[in-house]
């Protein structure tokens, strides 16, 4: 429960860089109401990696430890869905699913991203854990095991080099991906990075653990880790009322996402709305998710105080 319906900022999305631009607004005496639906992405992980002073600490322990310092100056935070966020005279109002409704001066959307998986089956069960994405998020854990990489599209050369510092034991499976060019071949092959061609037709699961990639005629390839590339979708649909639309996001000629447009200060191209961490950013990991949400609070920070202060002016002058 909050104790009111009308707020200076209310951040939508409870995770890292939600929480970290939460702590600066509070610290600078704004009211502040955050809204989180508590599906942050990295929820299937086990720990939270290259966040200094918390690294391997649960997801679910970083947000629970942030949630009672934003609550410590005065924040408030609901468990909900916001599915509508509409401007009206000076403000903002967002509508959570089950029918409340809170009021705005400022917007902060921190709501992250879906990874959305190649259309393999097994890979859902197992991601987070021996099904990754990262090599600094996951390749630490995996480190002189037997990893696979899952090729659905060019970005799965470069993800094989990366995994490659971590394993003498990297095999990339071509799968829907295009043929390497000679030099790639070349590259791959210097490196030790085994190649196979064909398409992956699932994985295999053992004693809750993955034990190997199964190719199209029956064959299977033991492997004890998968790397695959998602596609980042921002979560971003309840900003379509106030115009704002996610752009989509290019790496080397491949499309590898969408994300909400910011510039420097995570101000948005609505005024008054503005967006940190992967909802603007799918690489970004936490602690630089962490630092985009401190940022945008600086900036609503900012952004109140200039309004704040023509207001005063306009009213000096009568």
């Amino acid at each position: 429960m909050t104790s009111r319906t009308e707020y200076d900022v209310i951040v939508i999305g409870g995770s890292a860089a939600g929480l970290s631009g939460a702590l600066a607004l509070v610290r600078s005496r704004r009211s502040v109401l955050v809204i989180d639906d508590g599906t942050p992405r990295n929820a299937p992980a086990d720990g939270v990696h290259n966040f200094l002073t918390r690294d391997s600490a649960p997801p679910r322990e970083i947000y629970a430890i942030g949630r009672q310092e934003v609550i410590g100056y005065g924040g408030e935070i609901v468990d909900g869905t916001v599915v509508t966020a509409r401007r009206d005279d000076d403000g903002f109002t967002v509508g959570l699913a089950d029918g409340t409704t809170y009021r705005a001066r400022r917007l902060l959307v921190t709501t992250g991203l879906t990874d959305v998986l190649p259309d393999v089956p097994g890979l859902a069960e197992r991601w987070g854990k021996d099904v990754l994405h990262c090599p600094y998020c996951h390749g630490w854990e995996v480190r002189d095991r037997a990893i696979g990489v899952l090729a659905t599209s060019a970005m799965a050369l470069h993800q094989a080099q990366l995994f490659r510092q971590l394993s003498d034991d990297v095999t990339l499976f071509l799968h829907t991906a295009p043929d390497p060019s000679d030099e790639q071949w070349e590259e791959l092959a210097a490196r030790g990075i085994a190649v196979v061609q064909g398409k992956v037709e699932q994985v295999e699961v053992e004693d809750d653990r993955l034990a190997g990639v199964r190719l199209e005629g029956g064959s299977v390839v033991p492997r004890d880790a998968l790397v695959v590339q998602t596609t980042a979708r921002a979560r971003s649909d309840f900003l379509a009322d106030l115009g704002l639309e996610p752009t989509a996001l290019e790496s080397n000629g491949v499309v590898i996402g969408t994300a909400v447009p910011v510039d420097a200060m995570g101000s948005t191209q609505v005024p008054g709305v503005f967006a940190a961490g992967n909802v603007t950013a799918p690489m970004a990991q936490v602690m630089a998710s962490a630092a985009a949400g401190v940022t945008a609070g600086a900036g609503i920070n900012l952004d109140l105080i200039t309004e704040e202060t023509r207001l005063a002016v306009a009213a000096r002058s009568r």
